[in-house]
C-alpha cells in the first residue's frame, strides 16, 4: 500500500511514529456539495478500525434521513468495526429528557456540552460534528472557547467539523481542511435533490 511522504519534516523532537498518531482537527467547508459525505466515508475507514465513533448532527431535521445514518447504525450494531452512536439536534438530543422544546439555539448549545463531556470522557476516538460550522457562523456557540476545549482535548480524539462558513479562526487551528467548490449542481438547471444522491 503505497504511503505519503511528507515534504517537510518538523524539527519537532518527535519521531516519525508519534508525529503519525496525532489527533486531528479535520474541517470540511466551503459552498459545494460533499463535505458531510465525504465525513461519513472518514468514519467507514474508522469504523473498519474499530474506533468507537460519535456522529452528532447539527441543523438538519429529524425528518432527513440520510443513507450514511442508517448504514453507520447498521455496521455499528454489526458486531465487526467500531461503535457507532448517532445524535441528532433535531430529535432533540436523546440525552434531553425535557417537557418544554429547545430553541435551535440552545439545543446546539446542548449538543456543543454533550461534545465536551464525551471529549473529557474519551468516549469516542472519531467525532463528527455535521454543520457544526453554522453554529460557529451563527455565534450560538462560541468559537473561541471549541477552538480551546478541542487543543485541550486528550487521548487519540479525532475531531471532523463539517458546514459552510467555517470560522477563519477554526481553519486557522485545524490540521486538515478542504473546502468544496461548486462547479456545477443539477438544481442550477431547476433539478431537485433525488434518492441515492442527496439522502
Amino acid at each position: 500500500m503505497p504511503k505519503g511522504q511528507p515534504e517537510v519534516v518538523p524539527d519537532d523532537g518527535l519521531t516519525t511514529r508519534q508525529r503519525r498518531n496525532r489527533p486531528l482537527l479535520a474541517v470540511h467547508t466551503g459552498v459545494g456539495k460533499g463535505k458531510s459525505t465525504a465525513a461519513f466515508g472518514l468514519a467507514l475507514r474508522a469504523w473498519n478500525q474499530g474506533w468507537p465513533i460519535g456522529v452528532f448532527q447539527f441543523v438538519k431535521s429529524a425528518k432527513w434521513k440520510v443513507g450514511e445514518e442508517r448504514a453507520l447504525r447498521v455496521l455499528g450494531d454489526s458486531g465487526e468495526g467500531g461503535s457507532v452512536d448517532w445524535h441528532k439536534m433535531g430529535e432533540g438530543w436523546s440525552w434531553i429528557q425535557r417537557d418544554a422544546e429547545l430553541s435551535s439555539e440552545d439545543a446546539a448549545r446542548e449538543g456543543w456540552e454533550q461534545v465536551k463531556r464525551d471529549l473529557a470522557a474519551q468516549t469516542y476516538q472519531l467525532y463528527v460534528l455535521d454543520e457544526f460550522a453554522y453554529p460557529m457562523h451563527w455565534g450560538w456557540v462560541d468559537t473561541d472557547e471549541v477552538i480551546e476545549v478541542l487543543r485541550a482535548r486528550t487521548g487519540t480524539q479525532h475531531v471532523l467539523i463539517t458546514g459552510r462558513n467555517a470560522p477563519a479562526e477554526l481553519i486557522a487551528t485545524a490540521d486538515l481542511v478542504t473546502e468544496m467548490h461548486k462547479v456545477k449542481h443539477p438544481m442550477d438547471a431547476g433539478q431537485k435533490g433525488q434518492r441515492g444522491i442527496e439522502w
